[in-house]
């Protein structure tokens, strides 16, 4: 993590440059596209990183745990959206089912040699209605992994909300749209942070915050489903120009409270941190015009801006005010020094890079959404993966960017951890089964879903252990175990 002093520091010359700068990262790495071209480093090992440094894989409770009805649980919003048909009939119901097999997770955790392990609290296990009674059986889950990973000697990296909140709070006042998820949100996280936290040592409030609102209040296609025409799908409630503003708003007062509650009565006992996770695309303008440098500042501020300033400065990006006007909500004092400040390292997801094209044109709509008030084009690539286990395209991302980031740090970044998405093949929020990110593939068909490594679990396991990495070394991998396989058949 990058001390938030450095952040500041750094962050200052964004604003004379009109550029963001991060420091304090831990970078939660999800490798979902296979065409990223990287320089870096081409031969290393692990031990060419700070011991400090900590190297991981991660998951998230809906997408992995199962037992979705099981020992007290109640629905979340994406047991209704999943069950509604939308996910090619896929859901979480059972998914790798990690709630019966955590153990053995675990140990295959300590067999690739995973030093940590990023995984999230269902809120709707831990309190099935959203506020009231916690309930046993989904305290004592979460204790029993914890325990499972402290005693293996994997540090638990506990998020508390990814994408995934009580169905009984959407319905009760409209979750992330009501001030009232402060207040619950907030209660949720003592029960965590008093539970957990004496093991626990690095919280994220949030996941992909940013992409969670854009997904769930402006196009829809995601839950809890809130847009509006013309810019949804299917929009049946909801405000896309208002909500995804609105939605944030209290994300961020939540997300604030839950941290000055952990920093004001755990944090001297407990000696961790907090912080949030945000999506990070890299943005390059298109051509070199200036208008399309502008554009790509622009897009800068909306999509990360939008919630990093008011954490580093206690307000929304000047050109988001711009735009926006009375559609973005303001801090009072009290919430702007509340939620400046209000995090000791900033987590960043990252898929792959978007060029942008300015399109200024969009700011003439009458009625405008995210993506409008932005008035960009984006560019980008994305492919899936397939089930091979032979996944060269993944290997080739982890060494090109592992490679990069020892480049980074050796020129001065403060980031302290890389998490591989995923650990297992999971049920994937944007597409259920139909894709496989993991390192491990998951046999769906198989009534014990048997885990088996990927050529990407090897190649990451053998980095771990301290064996020299180089694009030699990994093809030489691939190859053996081709033969080995070959041979086995």
């Amino acid at each position: 993590m990058l001390s938030k002093h450095c952040f500041e520091k750094k962050i200052k010359k964004r604003k004379e440059k009109k550029m963001l700068s991060l420091s304090h990262i831990f970078l939660f790495l999800l490798v979902n596209i296979s065409v990223v071209e990287v320089l870096g480093v081409d031969k290393f090992s692990r031990d060419d990183f700070p011991p400090d440094f900590v190297f991981g894989s991660g998951t998230s409770a809906y997408q992995v745990e199962g037992a979705a009805n099981e020992d007290g649980r109640e629905p979340s919003i994406w047991d209704s959206f999943s069950h509604s048909g939308k996910m090619h009939g896929d859901n979480g119901d059972i998914a790798c089912d990690q709630y019966h097999k955590y153990k053995d997770d675990v140990q295959l955790m300590v067999d690739t040699g995973l030093e940590a392990y990023r995984f999230s609290i269902s809120w709707s296990r831990l309190i099935p209605n959203g506020r009231g009674p916690v309930n046993p059986k989904g305290l004592q889950y979460y204790n029993n992994l914890i325990n499972e990973l402290s005693s293996n000697g994997i540090q638990p990296h506990v998020t508390l909300h990814h994408s995934d909140f009580p169905q009984a709070l959407e319905d009760k006042y409209g979750g992330w749209l009501s001030r009232e998820m402060v207040k619950d949100f907030t209660a949720y996280a003592d029960v965590c942070f008093r539970n957990f936290g004496d093991r626990v040592l690095h919280w994220s409030t949030m996941n992909e915050a940013n992409v969670f609102v854009m997904a769930g209040y402006e196009s829809g296609f995601l839950p809890p489903e809130h847009c509006s025409p013309p810019f949804g799908i299917n929009c049946t409630r909801g405000n896309s120009s208002t909500e995804p503003y609105l939605a944030t708003h209290h994300i961020l007062l939540a997300h604030a409270s839950a941290a000055r509650l952990y920093k004001e009565k755990y944090q001297d006992q407990q000696h961790g941190f907090i912080g949030i996770n945000l999506l990070a695309f890299w943005l390059l303008p298109l051509t070199n015009k200036t208008e399309d440098v502008i554009a790509t500042r622009r897009a800068m501020d909306f999509q990360i801006g939008w919630y990093a300033d008011p954490l580093v400065y206690g307000d929304y990006p000047d050109v988001m005010k711009k735009y926006l006007g009375s559609r973005l909500p303001a801090f009072t004092n009290f919430e702007s020094n509340l939620v400046k400040g209000s995090f000791d390292f900033l987590g960043l997801n990252y898929y792959n890079m978007l060029y942008i094209k300015d399109d200024s044109s969009k700011l003439n709509m009458e009625v405008r959404d995210f993506d409008a008030d932005m008035a960009i084009e984006l560019t980008g690539y994305r492919a899936l993966h397939n089930s091979s286990l032979e996944d060269e395209p993944r290997v080739n991302y982890l060494h090109g960017h592992i490679g990069a980031l020892l480049d980074a740090l050796r020129n001065g970044s403060n980031t302290r951890g890389y998490f591989k998405w995923s650990f297992l093949d999971l049920f994937e929020m944007l597409d259920g089964y139909e894709s496989s990110y993991g390192l491990y593939f998951v046999d769906l068909d198989d009534p014990d879903l048997k885990r088996q490594p990927k050529l990407s679990a090897h190649w990451y396991s053998n980095f771990l252990k301290g064996k020299n990495i180089s694009s030699d070394g990994y093809i030489e991998l691939q190859k053996n175990l081709s033969a080995v396989s070959t041979n086995f058949q």
